[in-house]
């Protein structure tokens, strides 16, 4: 875990410094992907999910490891062939597991905040899932096991194969010739992320676009049929904490209301989207019906608290960097306390830019708390060793938090929670 924090303290910058130069380019060229409030909630979602990987929260079911002891046939040297069979099996295993996330109820659910964004820029990419609370991934790894294929090699492969989807979450790339047969391109990966019947849970690989083209789920990007983004069932709030769950608790409410057992059972597997026939008829939800006519999700925000919507996540940054760079002088009971103000804020920021009142009641309470424990241990898990008067700006940015809370609940004059593209 130390290794993965310390490798977030460059990919993290890596990913904003890109995310500043596509919305440069967007003002520039006056083609802006990218709205505050969404960008905002897609980065606070990165955020959220890179601290529950790097404390290793959830529940393994078994590891690669094991597998690897139990089922090796044979035993391969670190050469370029090795790390050539490693990345095909990530891949391959990736996309059956993306293609289970997509047809599949309960694994749906740890997908979904992936596409919940109604727009599609490299913020995007960063709306990752800490719903994902059972491991099952290395299960699909077992023909790299039995392949003999070094743990260290999974290990070093794995987040850069995940990184490396990052830059195809862009509408400011067109087609891409050749290449459009290889490799996963911005055109591709925009059918995926599009709720038109022609594009739904298409492309579903990751590096490597053969796998889709094998397996028959390949769809090109057509001229006629622009893409539109989100889910069909909207998430309706900014706060990517409610969105990782949304989806299993209509799940386990579903499940609760149908009459039928067989159904309080199947529903878990069941293609993505069905209900049990008496729930669905009693308790509707609304799903979009036609993809170019719905009206995007959106809230009341002045300039101001866009503004500070803005701030909130480049100190939250700030202070997840700190966090892994000081990550094993922290400690693991530290990292949880660290790991706990961060999700704390995020879902109390988020919800402020919701316009949602019990917000407020987070925001001062995190406030407090924050200042309670500089006032009370006089340091912020060692940041006055690195800088001075480090612990001081950290209580100002708490003392902000408090104030901003009460501002923009009580005397901002946007208050009304109403659907607003902005």
């Amino acid at each position: 875990m130390e290794t993965y924090a310390k490798a977030l303290l460059y990919a993290i910058p890596f990913f904003m410094v890109l995310l500043a130069i596509e919305m440069v380019y967007g003002y520039v060229v006056k083609d802006q992907k990218h709205k505050v409030l969404d960008s905002v909630s897609s980065i606070s979602s990165g955020l959220t999910n890179i601290i529950k990987d790097s404390l290793g929260i959830g529940l393994i079911i078994v590891s690669y490891p094991f597998l690897l002891e139990h089922l090796a046939v044979f035993s391969l040297k670190s050469t370029w062939t090795v790390w050539l069979v490693a990345f095909l099996a990530i891949d391959f295993a990736g996309y059956w597991n993306h293609r289970l996330s997509h047809k599949i109820n309960f694994f749906w659910n740890q997908h979904v905040i992936h596409h919940s964004s109604e727009e599609f820029n490299l913020a995007c990419a960063l709306r990752q899932s800490i719903s994902n609370l059972l491991g099952y991934f290395p299960l699909l790894l077992v023909p790299a096991a039995v392949m003999g294929v070094p743990n260290t090699v999974i290990a070093i492969l794995a987040p850069v194969h995940l990184f490396a989807q990052f830059w195809y979450h862009t509408q400011h790339i067109g087609k891409m010739g050749w290449l459009e047969y290889v490799i996963v391109t911005p055109s591709q990966h925009r059918v995926h992320h599009a709720i038109n019947p022609e594009y739904i849970d298409k492309n579903l690989g990751q590096i490597l676009c053969v796998w889709d083209r094998w397996f028959g789920t390949f769809q090109k990007e057509l001229e006629e049929v622009p893409p539109q983004y989100g889910v069909l069932k909207p998430a309706s709030t900014w706060n990517p904490i409610i969105i990782n769950f949304q989806h299993l608790w209509r799940l386990m409410k579903d499940a609760w209301r149908t009459r039928n057992v067989f159904d309080k059972l199947r529903i878990w597997f069941m293609p993505t989207g069905w209900r049990p026939a008496d729930v669905k008829e009693k308790y509707p939800i609304p799903i979009i019906e036609d993809v170019y006519q719905f009206k995007k999700y959106g809230t009341q925000a002045s300039s101001a608290l866009k503004g500070y919507a803005v701030f909130q996540v480049l100190c939250t940054t700030f202070l997840m960097l700190f966090m892994f760079y000081n990550y094993k002088a922290i400690g693991f009971d530290g990292l949880l306390s660290f790991g706990a103000f961060v999700f704390i804020g995020i879902y109390g920021y988020t919800s402020l830019m919701d316009r949602v009142r019990y917000a407020v009641w987070i925001e001062v309470i995190r406030g407090l708390f924050g200042v309670a424990v500089i006032w009370y241990t006089g340091d912020w898990f060692g940041i006055n060793t690195y800088a001075d008067f480090g612990a001081a700006w950290v209580a100002l940015y708490f003392l902000i938090t408090l104030t901003a809370g009460i501002y923009f609940t009580y005397l901002d004059k946007d208050l009304s929670n109403t659907n607003i593209a902005i």
